[in-house]
């Protein structure tokens, strides 16, 4: 790829809040992969990672965009690891979510990762058992997973230091659990999708 390309592709990746907003919701389904580390060792924060090579977006104004094509940012949104069929687990369980989906301009990635963090109910025991006081569940890996990204939070921004990083993650989280309750006919939809079996949108 030309240093042409890359930066147009680069530009195609960050729009403007107003044109991300027209995107929205993006819908997903994917398996989850081991990631960095990062969320549960550096801030407390785990994720439970999209592989990319597995993801399907379902939805959106457009529904040709790639993984490639998803816009960066921090949303807010719902999400559902397993399915119904889970014997063991709560796949049935739909948690909301604040996603990041970008490069983690304070680690300097290389590779664009999708990476919601799943907010158990505030009387779950898992809520604040993290090292930093939020959710901290098992691992998921090689589960199914399916995602709806439903609002925007922010751009994706560098910090100087994991102590801001944390503060700002941690602020996403909040406002991620406030949207979620709304009890609008859009997020509702988007909560009963994912936690459907549906594989169209």
């Amino acid at each position: 790829m030309s240093s042409e390309e890359s930066t147009e592709k680069k530009d195609n990746e960050h729009p403007d809040s107003e044109t991300i907003k027209k995107m929205l919701p993006l819908r997903m389904t994917s398996t989850v992969v081991r990631g960095f580390g990062r969320g549960s060792t550096d801030l407390g924060i785990p994720t439970a990672n999209l592989d990319r090579l597995a993801i399907k977006v379902l939805g959106g104004t457009d529904h040709k965009l790639t993984f490639d094509d998803l816009p960066c940012g921090i949303y807010w949104g719902f999400c559902r690891i397993g399915d119904n069929t889970d014997t063991v687990g709560d796949g049935a369980t739909v948690y909301k979510t604040a996603v990041s989906i970008g490069y983690n301009p304070t680690y300097n990635n290389k590779e664009k990762t999708i990476e919601p963090h799943l907010i158990a109910p505030p009387k779950d025991t898992r809520r604040h058992a993290s090292s930093c006081g939020e959710t901290l569940m098992g691992e998921f890996y090689d589960k199914p997973i399916r995602l709806s990204v439903v609002g925007y939070l922010r751009p994706e921004l560098p910090f100087e230091g994991l102590e801001k990083l944390v503060e700002a993650i941690k602020n996403d989280i909040v406002n991620a659990e406030q949207l979620g309750d709304s009890d609008s006919a859009d997020v509702m939809q988007e909560r009963t999708w994912v936690a459907s079996e549906a594989t169209e949108s």
